[in-house]
């Protein structure tokens, strides 16, 4: 599973989303946190446009309401955010819920409840400059061995760690940077992840 973590800071969203559609992205994840309810709706709302009669899907970062509203496919919950359990109480079927998890407890406690994790932060990355410790594969490998629904990886991620994450059971990745590299399209980097899992 290919999912596309937005940031409007390294990319324009709405032309980001639209060649994630055309190059067959599996899961766009809108994250940006830094917008109110009324702005973020309005993204939303444009980006499920464009997904719509397509396979691509579309989750927003821990805005339930936003999403319920917008009629995006799903959530993503941040670690700290509401029980999966509550969410699923009031989403309709079907609606995807997916948790941020940071170590293998975590994953197992989260695990019940969703349909997929995002694990991490995997290596060193930009976007958590503050940060002093990472998975690594092995802390990866720990995750993805202790529960059953799909481990996406997170943090990090380059071309050249795919086969090492793919190896450790991940069922895919999750990325912001690997998406918004100016020197490469969106649609070349879709390919070299197919090929790390090429069952997807």
């Amino acid at each position: 599973m290919l999912c596309l973590v937005t940031d409007r800071r390294l990319r324009p969203v709405v032309e980001q989303c639209s060649e994630a559609v055309q190059a067959g992205v599996d899961l766009i994840q809108i994250r940006e946190r830094d917008l109110d309810g009324r702005p973020l709706a309005t993204l939303v709302a444009e980006v499920v446009r464009l997904t719509r009669r397509t396979a691509t899907r579309v989750v927003v970062n821990d805005r339930l309401d936003v999403a319920l509203a917008c009629g995006a496919d799903g959530v993503h919950l941040r670690g700290d955010s509401m029980p999966p359990e509550a969410a699923r109480s009031i989403a309709p079927a079907r609606f995807l819920i997916g948790r941020s998890v940071h170590d293998e407890q975590d994953a197992k406690t989260a695990a019940a409840g969703v349909d997929y994790l995002v694990a991490g932060t995997v290596f060193p990355t930009p976007s958590k400059a503050g940060l002093t410790e990472w998975l690594g594969v092995e802390g990866l490998a720990r995750i993805c061995h202790s529960v059953s629904v799909p481990v996406l990886a997170i943090g990090g991620v380059t071309v050249d760690r795919l086969p090492g994450i793919a190896a450790a059971g991940a069922a895919g990745i999750a990325a912001i940077g690997l998406f918004a590299d100016a020197h490469r399209s969106l649609a070349d980097v879709v390919v070299d992840v197919r090929r790390a899992w090429p069952k997807t």
